[in-house]
Protein backbone atom coordinates (compact mmCIF):
# COMPACT_ATOMS: atom_id res chain seq x y z
CA UNK A 1 0.00 0.00 0.00
CA UNK A 2 2.88 2.15 -0.82
CA UNK A 3 1.61 5.77 -0.40
CA UNK A 4 -1.85 5.37 0.45
CA UNK A 5 -3.03 5.21 4.19
CA UNK A 6 -5.35 2.97 4.76
CA UNK A 7 -7.08 4.88 7.60
CA UNK A 8 -8.45 8.42 5.51
CA UNK A 9 -10.80 6.24 3.43
CA UNK A 10 -13.89 5.47 4.17
CA UNK A 11 -15.56 1.96 2.57
CA UNK A 12 -16.26 3.81 -1.02
CA UNK A 13 -13.14 4.73 -0.56
CA UNK A 14 -11.08 1.86 -0.28
CA UNK A 15 -13.53 0.16 -2.79
CA UNK A 16 -12.60 3.07 -5.51
CA UNK A 17 -8.83 2.28 -4.93
CA UNK A 18 -9.42 -1.80 -5.53
CA UNK A 19 -11.38 -0.84 -9.01
CA UNK A 20 -8.83 1.45 -10.19
CA UNK A 21 -6.15 -1.53 -8.85
CA UNK A 22 -4.32 0.99 -6.82
CA UNK A 23 -4.41 -1.20 -3.60
CA UNK A 24 -5.58 -5.07 -3.83
CA UNK A 25 -8.01 -6.49 -1.63
CA UNK A 26 -5.48 -8.58 -0.26
CA UNK A 27 -3.55 -5.29 0.97
CA UNK A 28 -6.33 -3.77 2.83
CA UNK A 29 -7.17 -7.51 4.50
CA UNK A 30 -3.53 -7.38 5.88
CA UNK A 31 -3.56 -3.56 6.54
CA UNK A 32 -6.56 -4.18 8.43
CA UNK A 33 -5.73 -7.23 10.89
CA UNK A 34 -2.30 -5.32 11.68
CA UNK A 35 -5.02 -2.36 13.27
CA UNK A 36 -6.55 -4.91 14.27
CA UNK A 37 -3.62 -6.84 16.12
CA UNK A 38 -2.03 -3.08 17.27
CA UNK A 39 -5.01 -1.96 19.00
CA UNK A 40 -6.99 -4.33 20.27
CA UNK A 41 -5.43 -5.28 22.65
CA UNK A 42 -6.31 -2.01 24.26
CA UNK A 43 -10.28 -1.54 23.15
CA UNK A 44 -10.65 -5.01 23.31
CA UNK A 45 -13.39 -4.42 20.35
CA UNK A 46 -12.68 -7.53 18.05
CA UNK A 47 -13.29 -10.82 20.20
CA UNK A 48 -13.22 -13.34 17.37
CA UNK A 49 -10.82 -13.49 14.75
CA UNK A 50 -11.19 -14.85 11.25
CA UNK A 51 -8.26 -13.90 9.36
CA UNK A 52 -7.27 -16.63 7.13
CA UNK A 53 -10.82 -17.08 6.35
CA UNK A 54 -10.46 -13.05 4.79
CA UNK A 55 -7.13 -14.01 3.37
CA UNK A 56 -8.58 -16.87 1.13
CA UNK A 57 -11.72 -14.25 0.31
CA UNK A 58 -9.53 -11.64 -0.46
CA UNK A 59 -7.79 -13.94 -3.33
CA UNK A 60 -10.72 -13.53 -5.42
CA UNK A 61 -11.80 -11.34 -7.68
CA UNK A 62 -14.84 -9.54 -5.95
CA UNK A 63 -17.26 -7.91 -7.54
CA UNK A 64 -19.65 -5.37 -6.19
CA UNK A 65 -20.05 -1.90 -3.90
CA UNK A 66 -17.69 -3.40 -1.60
CA UNK A 67 -15.56 -5.20 -3.39
CA UNK A 68 -12.09 -5.83 -1.24
CA UNK A 69 -13.53 -3.84 1.58
CA UNK A 70 -12.22 -5.15 5.30
CA UNK A 71 -15.38 -5.26 7.44
CA UNK A 72 -16.21 -6.75 11.02
CA UNK A 73 -19.60 -8.18 12.26
CA UNK A 74 -21.40 -7.47 15.50
CA UNK A 75 -21.28 -10.90 17.41
CA UNK A 76 -24.93 -11.55 17.89
CA UNK A 77 -27.64 -12.99 14.89
CA UNK A 78 -24.91 -11.71 12.25
CA UNK A 79 -24.43 -15.23 11.25
CA UNK A 80 -21.43 -16.79 9.05
CA UNK A 81 -21.78 -20.57 8.23
CA UNK A 82 -19.48 -22.45 10.32
CA UNK A 83 -18.44 -19.39 12.44
CA UNK A 84 -19.20 -19.21 16.12
CA UNK A 85 -21.70 -16.38 17.54
CA UNK A 86 -22.15 -16.39 20.98
CA UNK A 87 -24.19 -12.83 21.42
CA UNK A 88 -21.48 -12.23 24.36
CA UNK A 89 -22.83 -14.98 26.38
CA UNK A 90 -21.02 -18.31 27.60
CA UNK A 91 -23.55 -20.24 27.32
CA UNK A 92 -23.22 -20.49 23.29
CA UNK A 93 -19.66 -20.87 23.23
CA UNK A 94 -19.99 -24.53 21.53
CA UNK A 95 -22.65 -22.71 19.09
CA UNK A 96 -21.84 -22.73 15.29
CA UNK A 97 -23.76 -20.80 12.78
CA UNK A 98 -25.38 -23.63 10.37
CA UNK A 99 -25.86 -20.93 7.61
CA UNK A 100 -25.37 -17.43 6.65
CA UNK A 101 -27.93 -15.26 7.55
CA UNK A 102 -29.56 -13.30 4.95
CA UNK A 103 -27.79 -10.02 6.19
CA UNK A 104 -24.52 -11.52 5.43
CA UNK A 105 -25.55 -13.06 2.54
CA UNK A 106 -26.66 -9.56 1.09
CA UNK A 107 -23.12 -8.25 2.31
CA UNK A 108 -21.22 -10.83 0.31
CA UNK A 109 -22.72 -9.61 -2.48
CA UNK A 110 -20.85 -6.35 -2.35
CA UNK A 111 -17.87 -7.73 -1.76
CA UNK A 112 -17.07 -6.97 1.58
CA UNK A 113 -14.35 -9.35 3.24
CA UNK A 114 -15.02 -10.18 6.76
CA UNK A 115 -12.29 -10.22 8.95
CA UNK A 116 -14.17 -11.06 12.38
CA UNK A 117 -16.68 -10.58 15.26
CA UNK A 118 -17.13 -7.56 17.50
CA UNK A 119 -17.88 -7.78 21.04
CA UNK A 120 -21.31 -6.97 22.58
CA UNK A 121 -22.59 -7.25 26.38
CA UNK A 122 -24.95 -10.64 27.19
CA UNK A 123 -27.68 -11.33 24.47
CA UNK A 124 -27.46 -7.24 23.49
CA UNK A 125 -29.01 -5.88 26.15
CA UNK A 126 -27.20 -2.97 27.60
CA UNK A 127 -26.18 0.36 25.96
CA UNK A 128 -22.88 -0.35 26.94
CA UNK A 129 -20.13 -3.53 26.18
CA UNK A 130 -18.92 -5.39 29.47
CA UNK A 131 -19.20 -8.69 28.88
CA UNK A 132 -18.22 -11.11 32.00
CA UNK A 133 -17.17 -13.27 28.98
CA UNK A 134 -14.73 -11.19 26.87
CA UNK A 135 -14.65 -8.16 28.96
CA UNK A 136 -15.08 -4.88 28.77
CA UNK A 137 -14.90 -2.83 25.39
CA UNK A 138 -12.94 0.60 25.45
CA UNK A 139 -13.67 3.90 23.80
CA UNK A 140 -11.39 4.69 21.33
CA UNK A 141 -11.38 8.66 22.38
CA UNK A 142 -10.85 7.64 25.87
CA UNK A 143 -10.11 4.20 26.87
CA UNK A 144 -11.21 4.65 30.76
CA UNK A 145 -15.12 5.33 29.06
CA UNK A 146 -17.09 2.87 27.12
CA UNK A 147 -18.19 2.98 23.45
CA UNK A 148 -22.05 2.16 24.29
CA UNK A 149 -23.61 -0.89 23.71
CA UNK A 150 -25.12 -3.31 21.96
CA UNK A 151 -22.68 -2.56 19.33
CA UNK A 152 -20.03 -1.13 21.30
CA UNK A 153 -17.10 -3.06 20.05
CA UNK A 154 -18.11 -2.08 16.48
CA UNK A 155 -18.27 0.99 17.29
CA UNK A 156 -14.63 1.10 18.81
CA UNK A 157 -13.56 -0.36 15.70
CA UNK A 158 -15.03 1.90 13.09
CA UNK A 159 -13.92 4.82 14.98
CA UNK A 160 -10.34 3.33 15.73
CA UNK A 161 -9.98 2.98 12.07
CA UNK A 162 -9.37 -1.10 12.39
CA UNK A 163 -12.38 -0.83 9.48
CA UNK A 164 -14.45 1.72 8.07
CA UNK A 165 -17.44 -0.05 8.12
CA UNK A 166 -19.10 -2.57 10.54
CA UNK A 167 -22.35 -4.38 11.31
CA UNK A 168 -24.40 -3.23 14.17
CA UNK A 169 -28.22 -3.61 15.01
CA UNK A 170 -30.55 -1.80 17.11
CA UNK A 171 -33.18 -2.42 19.51
CA UNK A 172 -33.39 0.41 21.92
CA UNK A 173 -30.38 2.19 20.72
CA UNK A 174 -27.99 -0.18 19.82
CA UNK A 175 -26.51 1.21 16.75
CA UNK A 176 -26.94 5.66 17.77
CA UNK A 177 -25.89 5.30 21.32
CA UNK A 178 -22.63 4.07 20.36
CA UNK A 179 -22.89 6.53 17.48
CA UNK A 180 -22.66 9.08 20.16
CA UNK A 181 -20.26 8.19 22.38
CA UNK A 182 -17.62 7.36 19.46
CA UNK A 183 -18.20 10.55 17.03
CA UNK A 184 -19.81 7.92 14.31
CA UNK A 185 -22.66 8.25 11.97
CA UNK A 186 -25.35 5.96 13.43
CA UNK A 187 -29.04 5.02 11.31
CA UNK A 188 -31.37 2.62 12.66
CA UNK A 189 -33.04 2.24 9.49
CA UNK A 190 -37.33 1.92 9.65
CA UNK A 191 -38.66 -1.91 10.85
CA UNK A 192 -38.95 -4.16 7.94
CA UNK A 193 -36.31 -2.15 5.72
CA UNK A 194 -33.29 -4.57 6.42
CA UNK A 195 -33.12 -8.59 6.61
CA UNK A 196 -33.45 -10.65 10.06
CA UNK A 197 -33.54 -14.58 8.79
CA UNK A 198 -33.39 -16.82 8.16
CA UNK A 199 -33.71 -17.88 11.93
CA UNK A 200 -36.00 -15.40 12.86
CA UNK A 201 -38.82 -13.73 11.09
CA UNK A 202 -38.63 -10.46 13.53
CA UNK A 203 -36.46 -9.76 16.15
CA UNK A 204 -37.66 -8.16 19.37
CA UNK A 205 -41.16 -8.07 18.39
CA UNK A 206 -39.72 -5.93 15.20
CA UNK A 207 -37.83 -3.41 17.69
CA UNK A 208 -34.54 -4.31 16.19
CA UNK A 209 -33.03 -3.72 13.01
CA UNK A 210 -29.70 -4.28 11.16
CA UNK A 211 -27.36 -1.96 9.61
CA UNK A 212 -23.96 -0.98 10.22
CA UNK A 213 -21.95 1.55 11.46
CA UNK A 214 -19.68 3.95 9.68
CA UNK A 215 -17.59 7.11 9.46
CA UNK A 216 -19.29 8.61 6.66
CA UNK A 217 -22.84 8.81 5.52
CA UNK A 218 -22.50 7.83 1.59
CA UNK A 219 -21.40 4.67 3.57
CA UNK A 220 -24.14 4.02 5.20
CA UNK A 221 -26.45 4.87 3.01
CA UNK A 222 -24.45 2.65 0.33
CA UNK A 223 -24.94 0.00 2.50
CA UNK A 224 -28.66 0.35 2.93
CA UNK A 225 -28.60 0.02 -0.86
CA UNK A 226 -27.50 -3.27 -0.72
CA UNK A 227 -29.15 -4.63 2.43
CA UNK A 228 -32.92 -2.93 1.81
CA UNK A 229 -35.72 -5.50 0.13
CA UNK A 230 -37.97 -7.72 0.59
CA UNK A 231 -37.24 -10.96 2.59
CA UNK A 232 -39.25 -14.01 2.12
CA UNK A 233 -40.46 -14.73 5.83
CA UNK A 234 -39.98 -11.67 6.94
CA UNK A 235 -42.52 -10.61 9.90
CA UNK A 236 -42.72 -6.70 8.58
CA UNK A 237 -41.86 -4.87 5.46
CA UNK A 238 -41.02 -1.10 5.41
CA UNK A 239 -43.01 1.41 3.02
CA UNK A 240 -41.25 0.75 -0.81
CA UNK A 241 -38.13 3.63 -1.33
CA UNK A 242 -37.79 4.38 -5.23
CA UNK A 243 -34.20 4.94 -5.86
CA UNK A 244 -31.04 5.20 -4.29
CA UNK A 245 -30.39 5.99 -1.11
CA UNK A 246 -26.78 7.23 -2.21
CA UNK A 247 -27.86 9.27 -4.44
CA UNK A 248 -29.99 11.46 -1.67
CA UNK A 249 -26.69 12.03 -0.12
CA UNK A 250 -26.24 14.89 -3.12
CA UNK A 251 -29.66 15.91 -2.90
CA UNK A 252 -29.61 19.77 -1.76
CA UNK A 253 -31.19 19.63 1.64
CA UNK A 254 -34.88 20.62 1.29
CA UNK A 255 -35.69 24.31 2.97
CA UNK A 256 -37.65 25.55 4.40
CA UNK A 257 -38.73 22.79 7.01
CA UNK A 258 -40.70 22.59 10.33
CA UNK A 259 -38.18 20.85 12.96
CA UNK A 260 -39.35 20.49 16.49
CA UNK A 261 -36.71 19.42 18.97
CA UNK A 262 -36.49 18.55 22.80
CA UNK A 263 -34.18 18.58 25.67
CA UNK A 264 -36.41 16.83 28.11
CA UNK A 265 -36.11 13.31 29.30
CA UNK A 266 -39.46 11.12 28.00
CA UNK A 267 -38.89 9.56 31.53
CA UNK A 268 -38.48 12.76 33.49
CA UNK A 269 -34.67 12.21 34.86
CA UNK A 270 -31.82 14.71 33.97
CA UNK A 271 -30.29 15.59 30.95
CA UNK A 272 -26.48 16.59 30.79
CA UNK A 273 -25.57 20.31 29.65
CA UNK A 274 -22.87 19.02 27.42
CA UNK A 275 -26.00 16.93 25.55
CA UNK A 276 -28.73 19.58 25.74
CA UNK A 277 -26.06 22.06 24.29
CA UNK A 278 -25.81 19.80 21.33
CA UNK A 279 -28.96 19.80 20.91
CA UNK A 280 -29.53 23.34 20.89
CA UNK A 281 -26.40 24.07 18.60
CA UNK A 282 -27.85 21.91 16.05
CA UNK A 283 -31.13 24.02 16.40
CA UNK A 284 -29.72 27.51 16.43
CA UNK A 285 -27.96 26.43 12.96
CA UNK A 286 -31.02 25.10 11.05
CA UNK A 287 -32.78 28.24 12.03
CA UNK A 288 -30.27 29.78 10.96
CA UNK A 289 -30.09 28.36 6.99
CA UNK A 290 -34.14 28.95 7.03
CA UNK A 291 -35.82 26.15 8.85
CA UNK A 292 -38.91 26.99 11.69
CA UNK A 293 -37.41 25.60 14.50
CA UNK A 294 -39.75 24.64 17.63
CA UNK A 295 -39.21 23.39 21.42
CA UNK A 296 -41.94 20.63 21.22
CA UNK A 297 -42.10 17.34 22.97
CA UNK A 298 -42.94 13.96 21.15
CA UNK A 299 -46.96 13.32 21.61
CA UNK A 300 -46.45 10.13 23.43
CA UNK A 301 -46.40 9.14 27.14
CA UNK A 302 -42.64 8.75 27.89
CA UNK A 303 -43.22 6.75 30.86
CA UNK A 304 -45.55 4.09 29.47
CA UNK A 305 -43.30 3.86 26.51
CA UNK A 306 -40.14 2.86 28.75
CA UNK A 307 -42.44 0.12 30.42
CA UNK A 308 -43.64 -1.03 27.47
CA UNK A 309 -40.25 -1.39 26.19
CA UNK A 310 -38.81 -3.03 29.13
CA UNK A 311 -41.83 -5.69 29.18
CA UNK A 312 -40.53 -6.89 25.39
CA UNK A 313 -37.17 -6.60 26.70
CA UNK A 314 -38.10 -8.69 29.88
CA UNK A 315 -39.95 -11.28 27.24
CA UNK A 316 -37.21 -11.71 25.32
CA UNK A 317 -34.73 -12.24 27.70
CA UNK A 318 -37.02 -15.19 29.33
CA UNK A 319 -37.50 -16.85 25.64
CA UNK A 320 -33.65 -16.18 24.83
CA UNK A 321 -33.15 -18.41 27.91
CA UNK A 322 -35.36 -21.50 26.89
CA UNK A 323 -33.82 -21.26 23.82
CA UNK A 324 -29.91 -22.13 25.22
CA UNK A 325 -31.43 -25.69 25.52
CA UNK A 326 -30.38 -25.91 22.24
CA UNK A 327 -26.97 -25.19 22.72
CA UNK A 328 -26.39 -26.19 26.03
CA UNK A 329 -28.47 -29.71 25.44
CA UNK A 330 -30.31 -28.75 28.70
CA UNK A 331 -32.41 -26.23 29.91
CA UNK A 332 -30.17 -23.01 30.79
CA UNK A 333 -29.50 -22.55 34.86
CA UNK A 334 -28.23 -19.53 37.20
CA UNK A 335 -24.50 -20.06 36.15
CA UNK A 336 -25.03 -20.23 32.69
CA UNK A 337 -25.84 -16.27 32.45
CA UNK A 338 -25.03 -13.44 33.95
CA UNK A 339 -26.66 -12.78 36.98
CA UNK A 340 -28.39 -9.59 35.81
CA UNK A 341 -29.45 -11.49 32.91
CA UNK A 342 -31.39 -14.23 34.87
CA UNK A 343 -32.92 -11.95 36.55
CA UNK A 344 -34.38 -10.30 33.55
CA UNK A 345 -35.42 -13.55 32.21
CA UNK A 346 -37.28 -13.97 35.63
CA UNK A 347 -39.39 -11.02 35.37
CA UNK A 348 -39.99 -12.46 32.06
CA UNK A 349 -41.07 -15.78 32.94
CA UNK A 350 -43.47 -13.62 35.36
CA UNK A 351 -45.03 -11.11 32.37
CA UNK A 352 -47.84 -12.35 31.67
CA UNK A 353 -49.68 -12.79 27.68
CA UNK A 354 -51.98 -9.83 28.66
CA UNK A 355 -49.15 -7.77 29.68
CA UNK A 356 -47.26 -8.63 26.63
CA UNK A 357 -50.16 -7.58 23.91
CA UNK A 358 -51.02 -4.80 26.02
CA UNK A 359 -47.43 -3.37 26.02
CA UNK A 360 -47.74 -3.94 21.80
CA UNK A 361 -50.80 -1.97 22.23
CA UNK A 362 -48.64 0.73 23.61
CA UNK A 363 -46.22 0.56 20.80
CA UNK A 364 -49.16 1.17 18.19
CA UNK A 365 -50.73 4.42 20.00
CA UNK A 366 -47.19 5.87 19.89
CA UNK A 367 -46.71 4.72 15.94
CA UNK A 368 -49.83 6.67 15.56
CA UNK A 369 -48.86 9.42 17.29
CA UNK A 370 -45.47 10.00 16.13
CA UNK A 371 -47.16 9.62 11.91
CA UNK A 372 -49.28 12.32 12.67
CA UNK A 373 -46.77 14.39 14.55
CA UNK A 374 -44.62 13.87 10.90
CA UNK A 375 -47.66 15.38 9.06
CA UNK A 376 -46.48 18.83 10.57
CA UNK A 377 -42.84 18.05 11.84
CA UNK A 378 -40.34 16.94 9.00
CA UNK A 379 -37.61 15.92 11.59
CA UNK A 380 -37.71 15.50 15.34
CA UNK A 381 -34.48 16.36 17.15
CA UNK A 382 -33.37 15.04 20.72
CA UNK A 383 -30.08 14.16 22.32
CA UNK A 384 -29.22 10.80 21.24
CA UNK A 385 -28.31 10.25 24.99
CA UNK A 386 -28.93 11.66 28.35
CA UNK A 387 -25.36 11.59 29.57
CA UNK A 388 -21.92 11.46 28.27
CA UNK A 389 -20.30 7.81 27.81
CA UNK A 390 -19.56 6.78 31.50
CA UNK A 391 -16.35 5.45 32.76
CA UNK A 392 -15.98 1.56 32.42
CA UNK A 393 -17.31 -0.31 35.49
CA UNK A 394 -19.30 2.97 36.33
CA UNK A 395 -22.82 0.97 36.01
CA UNK A 396 -21.65 -2.21 37.30
CA UNK A 397 -24.05 -3.19 40.40
CA UNK A 398 -22.59 -2.76 43.77
CA UNK A 399 -21.60 -5.20 45.97
CA UNK A 400 -25.03 -5.17 48.18
CA UNK A 401 -26.84 -4.85 44.50
CA UNK A 402 -24.69 -7.85 43.46
CA UNK A 403 -25.40 -9.52 46.28
CA UNK A 404 -29.19 -9.04 45.98
CA UNK A 405 -29.49 -9.96 42.77
CA UNK A 406 -27.98 -12.72 43.26
CA UNK A 407 -29.76 -14.01 45.70
CA UNK A 408 -33.01 -12.87 44.27
CA UNK A 409 -31.69 -14.95 40.74
CA UNK A 410 -31.56 -17.88 42.74
CA UNK A 411 -34.37 -17.67 44.80
CA UNK A 412 -36.36 -16.63 41.35
CA UNK A 413 -38.45 -14.02 42.81
CA UNK A 414 -39.26 -12.74 39.21
CA UNK A 415 -42.96 -12.60 40.40
CA UNK A 416 -42.60 -10.87 43.51
CA UNK A 417 -40.29 -7.98 42.48
CA UNK A 418 -43.14 -7.69 40.34
CA UNK A 419 -45.86 -7.48 42.65
CA UNK A 420 -42.92 -4.83 44.75
CA UNK A 421 -43.96 -2.10 41.73
CA UNK A 422 -39.95 -2.49 41.07
CA UNK A 423 -40.72 -2.16 37.18
CA UNK A 424 -40.83 1.42 37.27
CA UNK A 425 -38.16 1.72 39.39
CA UNK A 426 -36.12 -0.89 37.13
CA UNK A 427 -37.13 1.60 34.00
CA UNK A 428 -35.73 4.50 35.55
CA UNK A 429 -32.46 3.12 36.75
CA UNK A 430 -31.71 1.38 33.10
CA UNK A 431 -32.56 4.01 31.05
CA UNK A 432 -31.94 6.81 32.71
CA UNK A 433 -28.39 7.87 30.52
CA UNK A 434 -30.25 6.60 27.53
CA UNK A 435 -33.95 6.91 27.43
CA UNK A 436 -34.44 8.71 23.95
CA UNK A 437 -33.75 6.06 21.45
CA UNK A 438 -36.77 3.72 22.55
CA UNK A 439 -39.31 5.42 20.78
CA UNK A 440 -38.09 4.88 17.41
CA UNK A 441 -37.38 1.34 17.85
CA UNK A 442 -41.31 0.75 19.39
CA UNK A 443 -42.74 3.09 16.40
CA UNK A 444 -40.49 1.58 13.59
CA UNK A 445 -39.73 5.17 12.38
CA UNK A 446 -36.10 5.63 11.22
CA UNK A 447 -33.77 7.44 13.46
CA UNK A 448 -29.69 8.32 13.22
CA UNK A 449 -27.47 10.28 15.59
CA UNK A 450 -25.34 12.22 14.11
CA UNK A 451 -21.73 13.19 15.39
CA UNK A 452 -22.06 17.12 16.12
CA UNK A 453 -20.24 17.96 19.70
CA UNK A 454 -17.67 16.98 22.55
CA UNK A 455 -17.87 17.32 26.01
CA UNK A 456 -15.11 20.07 27.87
CA UNK A 457 -12.86 16.88 28.27
CA UNK A 458 -13.11 15.89 24.72
CA UNK A 459 -15.65 12.74 24.76
CA UNK A 460 -18.31 12.98 21.48
CA UNK A 461 -21.82 13.77 22.01
CA UNK A 462 -24.46 12.70 19.33
CA UNK A 463 -28.02 14.50 18.05
CA UNK A 464 -30.52 12.45 17.39
CA UNK A 465 -33.04 12.75 14.21
CA UNK A 466 -36.00 11.04 14.00
CA UNK A 467 -38.93 11.00 10.69
CA UNK A 468 -41.81 9.39 9.39
CA UNK A 469 -41.81 5.54 8.70
CA UNK A 470 -39.79 5.12 5.21
CA UNK A 471 -38.23 8.62 4.88
CA UNK A 472 -34.42 7.30 5.74
CA UNK A 473 -33.70 9.74 2.23
CA UNK A 474 -34.55 12.45 4.61
CA UNK A 475 -32.45 11.62 7.29
CA UNK A 476 -29.44 11.42 4.89
CA UNK A 477 -30.03 14.37 3.36
CA UNK A 478 -29.70 16.11 6.61
CA UNK A 479 -27.09 14.12 7.85
CA UNK A 480 -24.76 14.90 4.22
CA UNK A 481 -25.64 18.13 4.82
CA UNK A 482 -24.56 18.28 8.33
CA UNK A 483 -21.52 16.37 7.39
CA UNK A 484 -20.05 19.20 5.61
CA UNK A 485 -20.44 21.81 8.26
CA UNK A 486 -18.35 22.79 11.15
CA UNK A 487 -20.70 21.25 13.56
CA UNK A 488 -19.61 17.64 12.47
CA UNK A 489 -16.83 16.01 14.62
CA UNK A 490 -13.88 14.58 12.51
CA UNK A 491 -13.38 10.83 14.06
CA UNK A 492 -9.98 10.97 12.49
CA UNK A 493 -8.75 13.18 15.74
CA UNK A 494 -9.41 10.61 18.36
CA UNK A 495 -6.17 9.27 19.78
CA UNK A 496 -6.39 5.15 18.46
CA UNK A 497 -7.34 6.66 15.08
CA UNK A 498 -4.28 8.48 14.68
CA UNK A 499 -2.02 5.25 15.68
Amino acid sequence: MAGISYKEYDALGLAELVKKKEVTPRELVEEAIHRIETLNPELNAVIHKMYERARNDSVHEGRGRFAGVPMLLKDISQEIAGEPITSGSKALRPYRAKSDSEYVRRLKNTGVVFLGQTNVPEFGLMGITEPAHYGPCRNPWNSAHTPGGSSGGSAAAVASGMVPIAGANDGGGSIRIPAAYCGLFGLKPTRGRTPVGPRYGRLWQGASVEHVLTRSVRDSAAALDELAGEEKGAAFSAPPFEGSYLDTVNKPLDRPVRIAFSVQSPIGTEVHPACREAVMKTAKYLESIGHHVEEVDAPVHGKNIAISYLTMYFGEVAAALSTLEEALGRKAAYDDVEPATWLLGLLGRATTAEEFVLSLREWDRASYAMELFHETYAYYITPTTAFPPAKIGELEPKPLEKLAIQVMGKLGWGGLLKKAGIIEQIAEDNLKRTPFTQLANLTGQPAMSVPVHRTADGLPIGVQFMTARGREDLLFQMAAHLEQTELWLDVSQNPRFLR
